[in-house]
């Protein structure tokens, strides 16, 4: 297994001293003895609440910030002894519109970190026009100043930029946020191309469906500590394997109700009247033998409609976390 990162028993200390004085301070513990791998060309998302250590983490793996005890490794180097060696074959996209300098186009921008990043000259024309293109930013705006950019255009931008010395491994911290939804899907489908090409990308978020969707393996931080890690499938199957049957009927009476809440395979029955119809929300962990047994009961009773919903990443992380943070 090619593994690009490695995590073992890592700590991050933070000290918080008062405002009132100096003298007085506590610790706070961002990162508590983490420990997990990625493999290369994977997309491993870190997710978790507001304070759980996720931009701590990216930040000690991008050598940003120094580990108080344990070790981490990228591409075999320490972040502490070879920081040097590990920023060859990295780079990082924040969140938001940092980064990037609003005063200038997306061309001369991009001319300035290929310039910090010592990208040859013979190449760098057409990297830059390469990458431009790969972020979707059209060409008629390049020479537009940055500020007159939309949301999605500048985190598109910021990923072009991320890309300008040509990284193995990608560090995005929430990048989607603030982007409204075709924006997001737009830089999402960038991140799948980027994978495609071999890069290993790790992704923090606050968004579930978007971490389902593009990971193959998720970690979930939680004051510190990791709570769980697997792919999505594990995660669902192991937490939270069920599925949840929607109906919309003309009328259910109080004896068909109760004999479907007393159904073997029916966890629980919801329901709402609601513009002269109703609603049927039916969970269940065996899905096809319910779906039997509910469709039994109802006979007789006209059914407008059904659909069955699988459980989600979300449902695993409100599980996990639900009133924790």
């Amino acid at each position: 297994m090619d593994v690009t990162i490695r995590v073992h028993d890592l700590c991050r200390d933070y000290v918080v001293r008062s405002m009132f004085s100096n003298k007085t301070k506590r610790v706070v513990k961002a990162l508590n003895g983490i420990n997990f791998e990625v493999k290369k060309g994977e997309i491993f998302g870190i997710l978790g609440p507001n304070g759980a250590g996720k931009t701590t983490t990216i930040k000690i793996l991008a050598t940003l910030l120094l580990p108080t005890s344990g070790t981490a490794k990228v591409f075999g180097y320490d972040v502490e002894k070879h920081p040097i060696e590990i920023r060859k074959r990295i780079n990082l996209v924040m969140g938001g519109e940092r980064n990037l300098y609003q005063r200038l186009t997306a061309l001369e921008n991009m001319e300035y970190f290929a310039e910090l990043y010592n990208v040859p000259l013979n190449i760098r024309k057409k990297r830059i026009y390469d990458l431009l293109g790969l972020a979707g930013l059209q060409k008629e705006r390049w020479s537009d100043k940055v500020e007159t950019y939309s949301k999605g255009m500048k985190q598109r931008l910021q990923i072009a930029r991320g890309l300008i010395n040509d990284p193995d491994c990608l560090f995005l911290d929430e990048p989607t946020i603030g982007l409204d939804p075709i924006g997001a899907r737009e830089l999402k489908n960038i991140v799948k191309t980027l994978t495609r090409m071999g890069k290993t990308i790790i992704f923090t978020t606050h968004y579930m469906q978007e971490a389902d969707e593009l990971c193959d393996r998720v970690a979930i931080l939680n004051k510190g500590t990791i709570v769980t890690i697997g792919t999505p499938t594990e995660l669902k199957k192991t937490y939270t394997e069920k599925f949840q049957i929607d109906l919309t009927l003309t009328f259910i009476t109080h004896d068909h109700l109760e004999h479907l809440q007393n159904l073997k395979h029916v966890n629980y029955v919801r329901v709402n009247e609601l513009e002269k119809k109703t609603h049927l929300f039916i969970d269940t962990q065996a899905c096809s033998e319910a779906v039997e047994s509910v469709f039994n009961v109802l006979h007789g009773i006209p059914i407008q409609d059904v659909s069955i919903k699988k459980s989600t990443l979300e449902d695993v992380y409100v599980k996990l976390l639900g009133g924790e943070h």
